[in-house]
């Protein structure tokens, strides 16, 4: 990799957050959360590999190649251990780094995310790529928008969806075909047993992207993982309803 992934770090707590974000977006779709968890965490956000201030690389990318990058990240923090708070695509990385870095891994919160698309799920993400490759990030901006916010908040608070949606279009679309590689293949589900850090699974109950069924699937099978679902939430649900998936998140963190 030419260069490590940017990260974002504040708070000064013993235990370390590493937050990971959708794709399409970049560390600063946390903004809420790390202003809340830095009272009591060391937060790190990161830029995944070919979003934000992060490199971007040759394709193909892989989950597994994603999620060695954040082991660098924590390398170069000189953090032995951190909870992830991953979301989306984040969720996704975060199954492989708690099969591959378990060592590294405190606890787990894998948001709106799921484990496989199944077998329809290599097709959408080679047509997204291939949209995006011939009509760059605004071939599917809309497309995006619509999944990740519900029809009423986007009626409601047009001006967070320009925000984020003004981030997509900031996307390299070359780093975002990479990840669209990696999404392709997922396949997590035969893994996730295996998984021992304790695990919150969070759904958006208007979730179209990756709808609870998904989340259900993930969290029944992480043993003693718990599920929590956001009324009225649709992908993005940690801006579409940052009070709720902040206090779901801090109350999971934080409890004995």
């Amino acid at each position: 990799m030419n260069g490590p992934l940017f990260a974002a770090a504040s708070g000064a707590g013993a235990e370390a957050v590493l937050l990971a974000h959708a794709i399409g977006c970049d560390h600063t779709m946390w903004d809420a959360l790390e202003a809340e968890l830095a009272q009591r965490f060391r937060v790190v956000r990161i830029d995944v590999r070919g979003h934000g201030r992060s490199p971007v690389t040759a394709r193909p990318y892989s989950l597994g190649q994603l999620a060695a990058d954040a082991r660098d990240v924590l390398d170069a923090h000189r953090i032995a251990r951190a909870h992830w708070v991953g979301l989306s695509m984040g969720g996704m990385i975060g199954q492989a780094f708690a099969v591959g870095h378990a060592e590294r891994l405190g606890r787990l919160v894998l948001a709106n995310t799921t484990s496989s698309y199944g077998p329809g799920g290599a097709g959408m993400w080679e047509a997204r790529a291939k949209a995006v490759q011939e009509g760059g990030m605004a071939a599917i901006k809309d497309l995006a928008m619509a999944r990740y916010f519900s029809d009423e908040f986007r009626a409601r608070r047009p001006e967070v969806v320009e925000r984020i949606g003004a981030r997509f279009l900031a996307t390299p679309p070359q780093g975002y075909i990479g990840c669209c590689d990696a999404i392709r293949n997922l396949d997590c589900t035969a893994d996730l047993p295996r998984i021992a850090a304790r695990t919150l699974v969070i759904a958006g109950e208007k979730d179209l992207g990756t709808p609870v069924a998904m989340s259900e699937a993930i969290a029944s099978a992480i043993p003693g993982a718990m599920l929590a679902v956001i009324p009225g939430a649709a992908h993005l649900s940690a801006v579409e309803d940052p009070t709720a998936f902040n206090a779901l998140v801090r109350r999971f963190l934080e409890s004995p």
